[in-house]
């Protein structure tokens, strides 16, 4: 990207946006970055007009109700924002010729596989949100042409409600209870937001699973998390159930990156790397 063009990141205060807005603000593009209280992406009008304001290159949606339960419980505000939001934004972009860019997350999936999900298994999400937010996948694919989704999972990094609440209970010196039967591939923000400005640069068009390497329980994460903070804290093992956190979450949800290994892109770090770096340089800054 050079310094004529335009990004317009929606949802710049997320675990992915901001790390996106310090990647472009060190870059020469110049650079529009929105929260609800700037641009409300339900808004039909807001949106059109700040984008034929602004006339961005790119559109990238990083906005979202992502806690599953506020979703559960308010169906009609996780379809707003997820599915008409990311309607509303890849109209502007189709019809100010951006290219948009789309967050998704391993939620569309059923959860009850054996084997990484591929870009081309079919979704079936039992949630709200993945309900929600497949639905905002394909509004982006039926109107706008020119366009990037990109599917993650379990992300972190500053900002990130798990690891904080994980660390939180683990200060306090309290017993952290984690599902022993959720599997998915935990995945950095900073190296996710990276991947993407990589792929709006460089890749076609299409859907692209972007995680880190591996996967673990939630057990197994939360686990890793104590021990790199060195509080000394227990971590027990429970059926998702008893997991507050995280228990209307896929039971099994691990991505298989195949488009970025058929298109020749590296792949992302393990999850185990991308965590000990973001607990030793982010955590505590």
């Amino acid at each position: 990207m050079n310094h004529r063009q335009k990004v317009w990141i929606c949802g710049a205060k997320g675990r992915v946006g901001r790390q996106m807005t310090k990647l472009l603000r060190a870059s020469s593009v110049e650079l529009l970055t929105t929260d609800i209280d700037d641009v409300d992406i339900t808004d039909h009008k807001a949106v059109l007009d700040f984008a034929n304001l602004n006339q961005p290159h790119f559109i990238v949606n990083c906005a979202g109700v992502t806690d599953v339960n506020v979703c559960q419980q308010n169906m009609d505000l996780a379809f707003k924002v997820n599915a008409l939001g990311a309607r509303n934004l890849s109209v502007a972009a189709r019809k100010g010729k951006a290219r948009m860019v789309q967050l998704s997350t391993d939620d569309v999936f059923a959860g009850d596989g054996q084997t990484p999900y591929t870009e081309f298994d079919i979704p079936n999400p039992q949630s709200i949100y993945g309900k929600s937010k497949l639905a905002g996948e394909n509004f982006v694919k039926e109107f706008c042409n020119r366009h990037i989704i990109v599917r993650s999972s379990w992300i972190f990094g500053e900002g990130s409600g798990y690891v904080e609440k994980i660390l939180k209970l683990a200060r306090q010196g309290e017993t952290v209870l984690a599902a022993e039967d959720q599997i998915g591939a935990p995945t950095g923000s900073v190296e996710l937001a990276k991947k993407i400005l990589e792929l709006m640069e460089e890749a076609p068009d299409g859907l692209y699973h972007v995680t880190g390497q591996g996967f673990c329980s939630r057990y197994e994460l939360a686990r890793e998390i104590v021990k790199l903070s060195g509080y000394p804290a227990t971590v027990k093992p429970v059926p998702a159930r008893e997991d507050t956190l995280t228990s209307m979450r896929p039971s099994y949800s691990v991505l298989d990156n195949l488009m970025l290994r058929m298109s020749s892109v590296q792949l992302l770090p393990s999850w185990e790397e991308m965590l000990n770096r973001y607990m030793r340089e982010d955590w505590r800054s």
